[in-house]
């Protein structure tokens, strides 16, 4: 079976390419015979002991089948068949798909279908089931809208139940399948589809515009002609002489005067009946020899350059006339050019701030000359890069009993921070005070960040720097730690993730708060 469609599938590629037409609907009505293939019970016999009864073949009878084309090959098929005699009768109802190969006289095709079967014998009840019918057939082409069918052979099967004239000890007539064959003949009536595509041709030239004297090669292409024939072209043209072989010709434009012309091609299928010509035509320039300038255009690359650095410039050149072409005569309004042929170099060392132009010359050997130009700009030097705020040096706290403790190692960082600040008397300075998401005391950041500020301002180093010089604010490091960033003149500290603290309600914690809080304490009572 996919042998037989692929098959198909490759004649149905080919009978499309040849436009025949598929008719969207085919209506098939005929004579059908059929032999049901089966046995059943004798009618009036006992059940427990029922006669076999073996169906004999049934001349009388009819077949109907509708079918939708979704494309040349695969369609939709509905069918009815209808046959009697000897007090029998057998109807199927069907659907399903059909494949169908077509040629130009004969289609053939294959089905597969299942759907109703009803079986009718004298003496029984009747029996309805489901059943299926494989088969295929050739038709005959006529015309556009009538077909012959010289044949259709199918086979028919379906499963019965005669359960009311069988025991169960009698399966293969209680359940008889029925395995029998159908022959069909009769007219295929056709409807709908798209009209045939006529035949079509197209012309082209290469070149299309030449000199006089030289050749052009024309093409003819048909489309929706037959494959399989052969197809004959005659040429003609306004002008030059032309010879063919089949669909292409060649024009010779010796002595000819310069202007437009047109060449036609004519195809005829001569095992065409109707419509089995076409023509096409293509149109083509003769030039006579002229005498154009050449045109040329430059280009820089780069197109700025800081002072000092090269430019390289290059100028194309061509003639209309295609003749040979020189580029010379380099110049430039600034710097220095030096050029061989279409390329030169611009040296920019010396040169100002600015557009500088270049300029070159292009003739031909009849003293037709042309000039163009580019620009290079020579970019003026870039200011120097604004300050920054950089990170100077940072503390850690790792006093578990004091975490806020500025302890000596820190205070040896600060000392080098203040002599940075000293030395820099127009420069701030941000701390950033942290601390790690276990650490629960209040402020602690706060505090670590003011406490390295007391040192700095007036601790016992006596540093002395300015207050406010100094900013302090909390950030998300996760640290136990302190962050000393340098702030030069003109430059400005983002404080991206930080928050400035307050220091109206942050102090500094002295290393000893309680015995602070003694002498302050005290002080009242000595008065």
């Amino acid at each position: 079976m996919g042998v037989v469609l692929s098959v198909l599938a490759i004649s149905g590629k080919s009978v499309a390419q040849q436009g025949d037409v598929t008719p969207k609907w085919e209506l098939f009505t005929g004579y059908q015979w059929l032999n049901p293939g089966g046995t059943v019970p004798t009618p009036s016999q006992p059940s427990n002991a029922p006669i076999p009864f073996k169906l004999p073949s049934l001349s009388p009878g009819f077949g109907t089948s509708l079918t939708y084309n979704a494309s040349p090959i695969f369609g939709l098929e509905g069918d009815f068949g209808h046959n009697w005699g000897h007090s029998i009768y057998e109807t199927t109802l069907s659907a399903g798909p059909k494949v169908t190969w077509r040629s130009e006289g004969a289609n053939m095709f294959i089905h597969a279908l299942v759907g109703y079967n009803r079986l009718g014998v004298d003496g029984l009840n009747s029996s309805n089931a489901i059943g299926a019918i494989m088969g295929g057939g050739m038709d005959l082409k006529v015309s556009k809208p009538i077909s012959i069918r010289l044949f259709e052979a199918d086979w028919v099967w379906a499963a019965h139940h005669f359960q009311d004239n069988a025991d169960p000890n009698f399966p293969s007539l209680r359940r008889p399948q029925l395995s029998g064959a159908r022959l069909r003949t009769g007219i295929v009536w056709n409807f709908g589809g798209a009209p045939p595509i006529p035949p079509a041709a197209a012309c082209s030239v290469q070149p299309s515009e030449v000199m006089v004297g030289e050749p052009i090669t024309a093409t003819a292409t048909g489309s929706n002609f037959n494959p399989k024939h052969t197809l004959t072209y005659a040429w003609s043209s306004t002008g030059g002489k032309v010879s063919s072989k089949d669909n292409t010709a060649s024009i010779d434009t010796n002595g000819i005067a310069g202007g437009s012309y047109t060449v036609t091609a004519h195809i005829t299928d001569a095992k065409m009946k109707n419509g089995g010509e076409a023509s096409c035509t293509a149109n083509f320039a003769v030039k006579e020899p002229p005498k154009n300038p050449p045109t040329m255009s430059c280009s820089a690359s780069p197109t700025s350059t800081q002072a000092g650095g090269s430019v390289t410039v290059t100028c194309n050149c061509t003639s209309p006339d295609n003749v040979p072409v020189t580029v010379s005569g380099w110049t430039s309004t600034g710097g220095t050019i030096t050029g061989s042929g279409n390329t030169a170099t611009l040296n920019t060392t010396g040169a100002s701030p600015g557009p500088i132009t270049v300029t070159a010359s292009c003739s031909d050997p009849r003293g037709l000359n042309t000039s163009a130009s580019t620009q290079a700009t020579v970019e003026a030097p870039p200011p120097p890069p604004p300050p920054q705020a950089s990170k100077l040096s940072e503390c850690e706290f790792p006093n578990k009993v004091k975490p806020w403790r500025v302890d000596n190692t820190c205070k040896a960082i600060l000392d080098d921070v203040a002599q940075r600040l000293q030395h820099d008397p127009d420069a701030k300075l941000e701390i950033v005070g942290n601390a790690e998401p276990t650490e629960k005391r209040k402020n602690l950041a706060a505090e670590r960040a003011v406490n390295s500020k007391a040192y700095l301002s007036g601790g016992e180093a006596k540093q002395g720097i300015d207050p406010s010089r100094i900013e302090v604010r909390t950030g998300g490091a996760g640290t136990k730690t302190a962050e000393y960033w340098v702030v030069p003149a003109g430059a400005t500290y983002s404080g991206e993730g930080t928050t400035p603290v307050d220091e109206t309600k942050v102090k500094a914690v002295p290393d000893h708060p309680h015995a602070a809080a003694k002498k302050g304490t005290a002080k009242p009572k000595a008065q």
